[in-house]
C-alpha cells in the first residue's frame, strides 16, 4: 500500500531567486469563498467587520494581522487564515483551502515581471498597494493582489502550480539576462 502525504502545491518548486526576484510560497491557511445572498449583503459585512475586517471594494483586499479578505468577482470574496465565524446562513460559503496555490513574488522588478504575463495594468496608479484583482497569468486564471512596495502574491489553481512557476521563472531570468546586458 502507498504511504501519502500531505504537500504543499509547489512543494521542491521554489524559493527560486533570479536577479532582484525571489519567487516563494505562502501557505494563506483556510480559505473560504463567501457570497452573501440576495438581501444579505450587509450582514455579511457586517459579519466580517466582526471577524476584524470587511466587505472589500471591487478589485480591492483587506488585511488584518492574520486574515484577509480579496475581492475576487462580482458577488464574492476570498476569507483566508480564520474561519467564516458568524457567516452562516448570510452567504454561501465554500471552503477553497486544497484548490489554490500562493506564490510571492518580491523585488524591485516584480512589477516588471508580471506585466509581462498578465493584461491587467500594473502601474502603481492603476495597482496600487491593496489591489485584488483576478486575471490572467499567462494561459491560466489567476488572482494578483499587490501586498507591498515590491511584493505581489500570484494566485493559481493547485493544478497549475508547476506552470505558474515555471511561467515566472522564465520572466525572471529574461529581466536578469536584460540586466546583465547593461
Amino acid at each position: 500500500m502507498a504511504n501519502l502525504y500531505a504537500r504543499s502545491p509547489a512543494e521542491g518548486l521554489v524559493p527560486l531567486a533570479i536577479g532582484t526576484l525571489t519567487l516563494d510560497e505562502r501557505l494563506p491557511g483556510r480559505i473560504t469563498s463567501v457570497a452573501p445572498y440576495e438581501g444579505q449583503e450587509a450582514a455579511t459585512e457586517q459579519a466580517l467587520q466582526a471577524l476584524g475586517l470587511g466587505w472589500p471594494a471591487p478589485g480591492t483586499g483587506l488585511a488584518g494581522a492574520v486574515a484577509a479578505c480579496l475581492w475576487t468577482g462580482r458577488g464574492q470574496a476570498f476569507l483566508t487564515g480564520i474561519a467564516p465565524e458568524g457567516l452562516a446562513g448570510l452567504a454561501a460559503l465554500t471552503d477553497q483551502s486544497d484548490a489554490w496555490t500562493v506564490l510571492t513574488l518580491t523585488g524591485p522588478d516584480a512589477r516588471a515581471a508580471l506585466a509581462r504575463l498578465t493584461p491587467l495594468d500594473l502601474r502603481p496608479a492603476a495597482f496600487p498597494e491593496g489591489a485584488a484583482q483576478r486575471s490572467l497569468l499567462g494561459h491560466m486564471s489567476a488572482i494578483l493582489r499587490h501586498c507591498g512596495p515590491d511584493s505581489f502574491e500570484v494566485w493559481v489553481f493547485r493544478s497549475m502550480a508547476a506552470t505558474a512557476v515555471h511561467e515566472l521563472s522564465v520572466v525572471m531570468r529574461s529581466l536578469a539576462a536584460r540586466a546583465a546586458l547593461t
